[in-house]
């Protein structure tokens, strides 16, 4: 069940501050008890269609302190949708 909870936290911080998540692809516990997680999110839809592109997805990690709330996000990645994904 907390993993849920670390998940739908993830989802609502995205969903308000940056776009709405497409797939979460890992949750992890830290040493220090907070989590870490990748999200994708698909960027830029709306311009992607109009210009009849393929989605960006861009990856990100997340970070979460113990209390379950966002201390930090960063994107690595962008990579058209289509495009195979890369090996950590």
């Amino acid at each position: 069940m907390v993993i849920k909870e670390i998940m739908n936290s993830v989802t609502d911080f995205f969903n308000e501050h940056v776009a709405p998540v497409h797939k979460i692809t890992s949750v992890e516990l830290t040493e220090d008890e907070g989590w870490k997680l990748q999200v994708e999110v698909i960027e830029e839809k709306e311009y992607m269609k109009k210009y009849a592109k393929d989605e960006m997805l861009g990856t990100y990690d997340v970070i979460l302190n113990k209390d379950k709330e966002v201390t930090s996000f960063k994107r690595w990645d962008i990579r058209y949708r289509s495009a195979i994904g890369q090996e950590m």
